[in-house]
């Protein structure tokens, strides 16, 4: 999609906030990153009697002190048990609305979000880079390219070979992209965060923090979807852990993209996002073929920009929305090799800025647009494609 340490860095560098699926924050979208979770969060939803599964507890009694006032705002201490969402009205009148929207029991829900606490360090975390911070492909790159993602994305591939084929062939999504998905994500589910989901979406959705674009419908919906799916599930919304965003599991998915593109791709009866990379594989495959995926096309192209800079602030005008049949390229000074000239559906041409040395380009096809829906920045998406490639040359290179 992850969030927060190397992820939630990359992704802030890259400009972009989820992963979509993870966002989400698409994208980041998904994308991908997340505080001790390079993965864009992790899950429970339960299989194999996992603990998020487990019986729903009644809350525990809390203090006054342990609450905020009906009306207040929550309080910036740095104890993440100082303040509980309990006491709050709106929170109780979002509880009563998701209710009987979803068709939910009104005392459970009251029950789950009355646990949820206030966390400082999501507020601070959701918070884009400083002004000014300048964005560099190579760097961004680097961070994900390096030997201990490509070793241990041999070992997963080699490992789930028989998965990733499945998924390709009914997806139409190939393996290398999948991988390296997983990878950038969460290190192939080496870290996928440990924030109480439940906690993080209710900071968000009630408390999102001034200072940057207000997502507090985003992380509401969120935070719906996520008691929606424990409630289906019979998951407990205590245990679920992920990012400081609220996404799960190795795939790092936001619990909306649980509810509508995840799949039980193991045919154990329960989706597991966080403990079956089988489920994992299927539902990012999935994800990206519902999002536009089309099988046998290639994700970019090299190109030579314009000289020109009318013509090349033309070319950039859509961003990464591809936008620019080969033909029209061509006649606005850009050059293309042979195979994007033959290429019939639109291109859009990609600019990844490199600090102050040049920026590098590619021309994006709709599958460049694909993974940028699963986190919305160019980076993560050509981070993606360069670490499944990278791991996919090594495992031919070993036969």
């Amino acid at each position: 999609m992850t969030l927060r340490t190397w992820p939630a860095l990359a992704r802030r560098y890259a400009g972009g906030l989820l992963p979509a699926a993870a966002l989400a924050l698409p994208l980041l979208v998904a994308s991908p990153l997340a505080q001790a979770n390079p993965a864009t969060p992790g899950h429970t939803p339960a299989k194999k009697a996992a603990p998020a599964h487990a019986a729903i507890k009644p809350a525990a009694k809390a203090s006054a002190k342990a609450h905020a006032s009906k009306t207040s705002k929550a309080r910036t201490d740095d104890a993440p048990d100082v303040v509980t969402y309990g006491r709050r009205d709106d929170v109780m009148a979002f509880a009563d609305d998701l209710a009987q929207r979803r068709q939910l029991d009104p005392a459970w829900v009251r029950e789950q979000l009355a646990q949820a606490r206030y966390l400082p360090s999501v507020a601070r975390l959701i918070m884009p880079p400083p002004a000014g911070t300048a964005k560099s492909w190579m760097a961004y790159r680097a961070r994900f390219i390096e030997p201990t993602r490509i070793n241990a994305g041999l070992r997963f591939w080699q490992q789930h070979e028989a998965a990733l084929a499945r998924a390709e062939a009914q997806y139409g999504v190939p393996a290398q992209i999948v991988v390296g998905i997983i990878g950038v994500e969460t290190l192939y589910g080496r870290m996928t965060g440990n924030f109480r989901v439940l906690d993080a979406l209710a900071t968000l959705a009630f408390d999102f923090p001034t200072g940057r674009k207000d997502r507090t419908p985003f992380f509401r919906g969120e935070l719906e979807e996520l008691l929606a799916w424990c409630a289906r599930d019979g998951c407990n919304p205590q245990t679920v852990k992920g990012s400081y965003a609220g996404a799960i599991g190795l795939p790092q998915f936001m619990p909306g993209s649980i509810n509508r593109h995840a799949v039980d791709f193991d045919g154990d009866g329960h989706i597991d996002l966080l403990n079956s990379p089988v489920d994992a594989i299927g539902s990012v495959a999935h994800y990206l073929a519902n999002h536009g995926w089309q099988r046998g096309m290639p994700t970019h192209y090299d190109v030579a920009v314009p000289s020109d800079t009318t013509q090349r602030a033309t070319l950039l005008a859509p961003d990464i929305l591809p936008s620019f049949t080969a033909t029209q390229m061509t006649e606005l000074g850009a050059a293309l090799n042979e195979d994007a000239r033959r290429h019939d559906g639109l291109l859009a041409l990609v600019e990844l800025q490199n600090g102050d040395a040049a920026p590098s380009y590619v021309a994006g096809t709709a599958n460049f647009y694909a993974v940028t829906r699963y986190n919305w920045s160019s980076y993560y998406a050509m981070a993606v494609i360069d670490l499944g490639a990278t791991i996919n040359a090594a495992r031919l290179a070993q036969r």
